[in-house]
């Protein structure tokens, strides 16, 4: 089963000024984690690796019924 994920941007100031929401598509936490890591510029950086993960422990989680592909679906960050 898949969910569809709305995460708090996790990039704080003043890198990112306002913060945002990214919405993605994932069989569960760790896959919705190694998304956002794989595109993310701060990839390499371990400290931002545990504020993703935070983000998406938090993050507002909803079932999907028909969905079959695990990907980010949207953003919005400043």
């Amino acid at each position: 089963m898949k969910y569809l994920y709305q995460v708090d941007y996790w990039v704080p100031f003043p890198s990112s000024e306002h913060g945002g929401m990214i919405n993605v598509i994932a069989e569960s936490d760790v896959e919705c984690h190694d998304l956002l890591a794989e595109q993310s510029e701060f990839y390499y950086d371990t400290a931002y690796d545990n504020l993703i993960m935070s983000a998406v422990a938090r993050a507002a989680k909803f079932a999907l019924v028909d969905e079959e592909v695990s990907r980010i679906i949207g953003e919005f960050t400043t």
